[in-house]
C-alpha cells in the first residue's frame, strides 16, 4: 500500500494557552482559581494536535520565540510526532481563557506575539513546501505582526502550484483574495460565508445556495459551520446538512479547529463527504464538552458519531 499523504499544518502566531476555573470575578479583588491547565495553542496547533488523538500523522510547522516558545514547543512534542519550530527573536504570546462558574461565563485574553518579516516568512514556506509533497496543507489562524494581508495568498497560490491540496480557515478580505488559488477545503462559519458573498443568509436553503455558488467557483469542498444548527458540506457531487452531537458545552475553544481535523482526517483517508462531515461534527462537540483548551477525547468518538445526522441537503 502507499504511504498516505502528508498532512502539514501552518501556525505563523502561535501560543501558549492557559485556562482557569474560578467561582466568581470580583473587581479590584484577587480570585483563587479552583483549577487551571495550558496547552499549546494556534489555530494550526489545534489541529495538528486533533489529527493526533485521530491517529492520523501530521506536521506541525510554527514560528517559536523565547522562553514561552520553548514551553509551546515541549507541550507540542507530547502531544504530535512531527514538529517543526523556527525560532525567531521576540517572544510567543500567551492566551488566556477564564471560565466563570457563577453567573456562567467565558472570557478570552489573546495576546500579541513577535514581529515577523519577510526572511522568516520564506523560510518557513521552504518548510511546509518541502513536507506537504502534493499532501495537505492546513492554513489557519492570525497574522502576526510585520506580515502583510496578503501573506496566506500567496502562500496558498505557491502551495497549490507544487500540487498541495490547501486548506483554508480564514475570514474577511484574506479568505476572498485567497480564493483565486482554488483550495482543496474552506470552513467559513454563517457570518464569515455572509461576508464572502456579500449578502445576508437567513435561512438553511440561502447558506445552502452561497455555499454552492462557492463551490462551483472553484473549491472542491465548501464547509460552512452553523452553531446550534450543526454545519453544511458542499461538493461537486452534492450537500450534506448535518446535525452536531448533543454535548454540555464547557468551552468552545479549539471546537472549530477539531471540526476542521475531522473533516481533512476523514477526506484524507477516503472517506465519503458524508462521513468526514460526521467526523468533523462529532470531533468538534467533543472538544466543546472539555474544560478551557483541552481537545476532544478519542474515546469518546464513537458514541459522538452515532449521535452526529447527516442527511443529504
Amino acid at each position: 500500500m502507499s504511504a498516505p499523504a502528508p498532512i502539514v499544518t501552518l501556525t505563523l502566531n502561535p501560543s501558549v494557552d492557559v485556562t482557569y476555573e474560578l467561582e466568581t470575578l470580583v473587581d479590584d479583588r484577587k480570585v483563587h482559581a479552583d483549577a487551571y491547565r495550558y496547552d499549546p495553542g494556534g489555530n494550526g496547533v489545534n489541529v495538528a494536535r486533533a489529527l493526533s488523538r485521530l491517529q492520523v500523522p501530521a506536521h506541525a510547522c510554527f514560528v517559536a520565540a523565547g522562553e514561552v516558545g520553548q514551553m509551546l514547543q515541549r507541550l507540542l512534542q507530547r502531544q504530535v510526532a512531527h514538529v517543526h519550530a523556527l525560532w525567531v527573536d521576540g517572544e510567543t504570546r500567551i492566551n488566556v481563557t477564564l471560565e466563570q462558574r457563577v453567573p456562567s461565563a467565558q472570557y478570552e485574553v489573546i495576546g500579541v506575539g513577535p514581529r515577523l518579516d519577510a526572511n522568516v516568512l520564506a523560510r518557513m514556506t521552504q518548510t511546509v513546501e518541502q513536507l506537504v509533497d502534493g499532501g495537505y496543507a492546513v492554513l489557519t489562524g492570525s497574522l502576526p505582526p510585520g506580515l502583510p494581508g496578503d501573506t496566506y495568498t500567496r502562500l496558498a497560490a505557491a502551495l497549490a502550484a507544487r500540487g498541495a491540496r490547501v486548506v483554508l480557515d480564514m475570514q474577511g478580505d484574506a479568505l476572498r483574495e485567497v480564493l483565486s488559488s482554488r483550495p482543496f477545503l474552506i470552513k467559513p462559519n454563517r457570518y464569515e460565508l455572509e461576508q464572502l458573498v456579500g449578502r445576508a443568509l437567513p435561512t438553511l436553503g440561502a447558506v445552502r445556495e452561497a455555499a454552492c455558488g462557492v463551490q462551483a467557483a472553484g473549491v472542491e469542498h465548501v464547509c460552512v459551520s452553523l452553531g446550534a444548527d450543526g454545519a453544511l458540506l458542499a461538493h461537486a457531487n452534492g450537500v450534506w446538512h448535518g446535525h452536531a452531537p448533543r454535548v454540555a458545552v464547557r468551552s468552545t475553544v479549539g471546537a472549530g479547529d477539531s471540526m476542521l481535523a475531522g473533516l481533512v482526517a476523514g477526506l484524507a483517508r477516503g472517506d465519503s463527504p458524508a462521513d468526514a462531515l460526521r467526523l468533523g461534527l462529532a470531533c468538534g462537540s467533543g472538544t466543546a464538552a472539555q474544560p478551557g483548551t483541552e481537545l476532544f477525547d478519542a474515546a469518546a468518538l464513537p458514541a459522538l458519531l452515532a449521535d452526529a445526522g447527516v442527511e443529504r441537503g
